[in-house]
Parts: structure tokens; sequence; C-alpha cells
């Protein structure tokens, strides 16, 4: 099953990944195809696999479930055709919560049969309290079969008494902790719902005479649909094509906190997020990084491509000039084949190469969107002095991550993070830089449109993977020892 896998590699496993994107459309002809092409705009949100369920009213349901890149598993016309009808949804994954492997009983949508019909369910995000749900729904008599958090939402749906699959789901989501964006459907049905918080991203578009959910505008985009808005947080939509569009409230309101790392790294740089071009968020977060952060330089060059937009706006601000000292190999897809421990050893440099002509005796000031384990940067900066480069300087885009995310990122552990173990200075020597400079969590909130910085009492946004304060108690983690920050 591996061969079947997207592999592992040495740059992108020192970011933190999504869990997944999601993708719904009713009322067009062939729904699974434009289902298809949503999760390929998706699929940077999840590269470990994907499926897709639709509905017909002569066929019932189908569904397809498969490893790998939408690509080059739901482009096939034999298999598309397995997939008809006016409704469907798909999810592209990368797992966080449940096994690491190849288990195609965890890839999404999940499916369940209930007294008044099916209905399938994909999630994005993250259930604090799943392990807890878990044992009491197995004691209960409920047989799970994955390993994903998200299937405790069909078991609930399955025990709840309330008289339709909506009812029976707000019933169901009233029980879990965390984060979820979810997309889901009946028969007849698309289904849209984030939880009361907002953490991850949904939002509502019209196709002709259809409708779509989806984790992000870009995928809108793909399909040539027109974005209506966003999904609030808290809201419940049911979508049919008899009764169009109807929204609910099934929680208790809450203060907001969006994912602040979606502005920084998760989201497409030509995505929207709360009426604001993430790209441009990005270019004015390295406004702000030069304002913070400022360097006697020659160069300002990103590190592609997440570091990009903020490293032009940095240039800019500062007035050094930008150029592209490295470039990333666009072909370092999952069947490239890594025979020797030669080529494994070259690491950072089967994806990026320096572009030696315009570094040579520069002093460089490399813009970069986060520092996790720190093992890329190290690579990286090897690469830029063994070009010639007279200084390295570090400039990162989000402040210090030390802390782990439980509501739908894959985070090393906290012992692992760089920032959890070091000063800013040790973390600098330990990358053997001249100079590392993180922006600051005021300048990050500046940079998202919140002129006054991060309001201590109550920040704005989720952002506990740089402060330690989260939203929501990790119940199932601190079960586990998870210890969280002390009060100050």
């Amino acid at each position: 099953m591996s061969k079947l896998m997207p592999p592992a590699h040495p740059f992108d496993d020192d970011k933190l990944k999504e869990e997944c994107g999601v993708f719904g459309v009713i009322g067009v002809a062939d729904a699974a195809n434009f289902v298809a092409l949503g999760l390929h705009a998706l699929q940077h949100r999840g590269q470990e696999a994907g499926g897709i369920v639709s509905h017909d009213p002569v066929e019932g349901f189908n569904s397809a479930r498969r490893f790998g890149y939408v690509r080059d598993n739901f482009t096939s016309q034999s298999l598309m055709q397995t997939l008809p009808g006016p409704l469907a949804i798909g999810h592209v994954r990368y797992s966080t919560a449940g096994s690491k492997g190849a288990a195609i009983r965890d890839v999404q949508p999940f499916f369940g049969e209930f007294a008044m019909g099916g209905a399938a369910i994909a999630h994005n995000g993250n259930l604090t309290n799943a392990d807890a749900l878990r044992r009491e729904l197995i004691e209960r008599g409920s047989i799970f079969q994955s390993s994903s958090d998200s299937e405790c939402i069909i078991h609930l749906m399955a025990r709840s008494l309330q008289r339709n699959i909506p009812e029976r789901m707000e019933d169901a989501l009233r029980r879990v902790e965390g984060a979820f964006s979810i997309v889901a459907m009946t028969r007849t049905k698309l289904i849209g719902v984030r939880d009361p918080m907002g953490v991850r991203p949904l939002v509502l578009g019209k196709v002709g005479d259809g409708w779509v959910l989806s984790s992000e505008t870009c995928a809108l985009d793909i399909i040539g649909a027109q974005l209506v808005r966003e999904i609030e947080p808290g809201e419940m939509v049911v979508i049919s094509e008899k009764h169009g569009v109807e929204s609910v409230r099934p929680f208790r309101p809450q203060p907001a906190k969006f994912c602040i790392f979606e502005h920084v790294y998760f989201s497409r740089p030509d995505s929207i997020i709360g009426g604001r071009s993430v790209y441009e968020t990005r270019r004015q977060i390295g406004v702000e990084l030069a304002r913070e952060t400022p360097v006697e330089a020659d160069l300002v060059c990103p590190v592609p491509d997440s570091g990009t937009p903020a490293a032009i706006g940095f240039a800019h601000e500062s007035g050094i000039p930008f150029g592209m000292g490295i470039i990333r190999n666009q072909y370092m897809g999952r069947t490239f084949i890594e025979p020797t421990e030669q080529i494994r050893n070259m690491g950072v440099r089967l994806k990026l190469n320096v572009n030696r002509a315009l570094i040579e005796g520069k002093r460089v000031v490399l813009v970069d969107d986060s520092v996790v384990r720190g093992t890329t940067s190290r690579k990286i900066k090897e690469m830029i002095l063994d070009a010639g480069a007279a200084e390295v300087h570090f400039r990162i885009a989000s402040p210090p991550t030390a802390w782990p995310c439980f509501y739908g990122v894959d985070t090393p552990q906290r012992e692992k993070l760089l920032a959890a173990t070091m000063t800013e200075e040790e973390m600098r020597q330990h990358l053997s830089v001249d100079s590392l400079k993180f922006i600051s969590l005021d300048g990050l909130y500046r940079a998202v449109g919140e002129a006054g910085g991060r309001d201590n009492n109550c920040p704005q946004h989720c952002d506990a993977c740089f402060s330690g304060e989260y939203p929501v108690i990790p119940s199932d983690m601190i079960q586990k020892g998870f210890q969280l920050k002390a009060a100050e």
C-alpha cells in the first residue's frame, strides 16, 4: 500500500500540516466531478488520501476512497461514472487524530445508515474529547470501523432520538469539544456546520442553480462558483434544491477564535478570509516584520513557496532588493523514487536549489513562514553559505511556535518544538545564523487586520501554538499527561 502514498520528504517534515479539506455541491449535474475539482484546489490541506460520496435518486449512495493525490485518483472517467447524481461531498486528508498509516477505513467521508436514511460526513478539525466519547460509546455497544475521532459524530448521531438527520447532527455536535468544520449530506440535503468558535474555515458559494460548501474560496474559483459568504461560527446551514439555504444556530454563542495560522501558512494565498486576501495579509506580515526587526542586508530572499508574500512585503518596507535566491523544484511529486541512502541524504536539495549567481557575496535575509523543529532551516542556511553568501539572517513571519495544536493540525510533541526549549538567542546559535527574529504576536494581529494588536484578555483568534492559551481545554491530552501553561 505504501507505493500509493506520497513519500514523506525531509523538507515537508519540518512544516506544520493541516488535517484536511472539505468540499460539497448540490444542485448540479454530475456533482462528483465538481467535488473532484474542488478537492484538487484543496490538495494543500491534505495529501495523504481523499474520498467522495455522491447520491443519485435512482442509484442511491456511492463512494470512492483512495490513497494519494486527487489528480491520480479522481480524474479517470471510469471511476467518476460510478459516482453519479446532483449531490456529493468530498474530503482530502492528512491524518492527525487516528493512525498515521495507510488505513482505508480512516479515509473520509464517513457514511452511516439511519432509520430515516443514509448520511455521509466529512470533518475538518479535531475533537479534544474524542477518547472519552469513544470509550463511552464502545461501552454502550458502538462498534467503530476506524481510528478517526470524526467517527464519534456518526455514532452519536445514531444514538440520538431526534426526528431527522440535521437535528441528530445538532444533537451529536453538542456533545463534542474542540474544532470542527463539517460538510455532510443526506439523500436530499447538503449540510455545513462550524464549531461555536469557528476555529477552522468554511465558506458558502453559488454555482449556477446549485450551492457549494468549501474549506476555502480558492476551491470555488476552480469550478466557477461565486463566494456568497462565510459560514459563521456556531452556524449550521441545511441546503436543499427545494428550500435553498436554511440557517440555524444550534450552539451557545462563544467568542470567535479563528485559527490565526490559516493566515500565516495553511490557506492558499489566492483565498479570501474574512473579506481579506490571504496574499495581502501575508505581504502585510512582511511589512510588520521589517518594521519590527530591521537589518542591514543586500538581498531579501523567500523560502519558497510559503515565505514569498512576506518576503515581498519585507523587501518593500525595508528598501532591500527582493530576489529569488532559492528555486523550488516543481516536479517533486509522489512518484519520485529515493533509491539510495546517498540520494536520501541530499534532503532539502532534492526540493530546493540555491541561485548561486544571485546569492554569492551578499548579506541575505531569508524570510520563512515558521520555525518548527529547525531542521530544514539549518539545511537551507548551509545551502546559502555554500553558495557564497557573506551573511545569513532569518526573519520569520510568525511568532515562535512553542505549543502543539490540538484543533486539527499535525504538530510535533512540545519537547520537539525548537521554541519550546530554547530562547530566541539559543535558537539563533542552534541554527548558526547571523541573526534570527520573529514577528511579534501583536505585529501578527496588526497584519491580519486587528489594528490594536492582540487583546490579552480576549484574543480575537486562536493563537495557542504561539501563546499556549487554549480556547478549548484539550481534555484527552491532559489525561495523557500534557501540561497546560502555568498561570502568570
